[in-house]
């Protein structure tokens, strides 16, 4: 099955958890923080959103920086995705 977003929309695939502290302390599955960092899986059209013409700035494969409670999780299959409005996103990572 795939996902094809709509207008300024972009589903996005979480990146695992780090397990580890940068201190070396094991995290247990409850304590981990859910990273706000994901891959673009698909990017819609962009076009005029609420009047305004919206040009898609992140492409797909991109890794990003997104904010932290955007988005709606979307189960598919086996696998969890997140779709967001273009403007939740903060950051590209290079």
């Amino acid at each position: 099955m795939k996902l094809t977003p709509l207008a300024d929309r972009v589903v996005l695939k979480q990146l695992e958890a780090e397990e580890t502290t940068a201190s070396g302390i094991v995290l247990p599955g409850k304590e981990k923080e859910k990273p706000q960092q994901a891959e673009v899986i698909a990017v819609g059209p962009g076009g005029v959103v609420d009047g305004k013409e919206v040009k898609m700035e992140v492409k797909v494969g991109q890794k990003v920086i997104y904010s932290k409670y955007s988005g709606t999780e979307v189960k598919l299959d086996d696998d969890t995705f997140i779709i967001v409005k273009q403007n939740d996103i903060l950051a590209v990572i290079d």
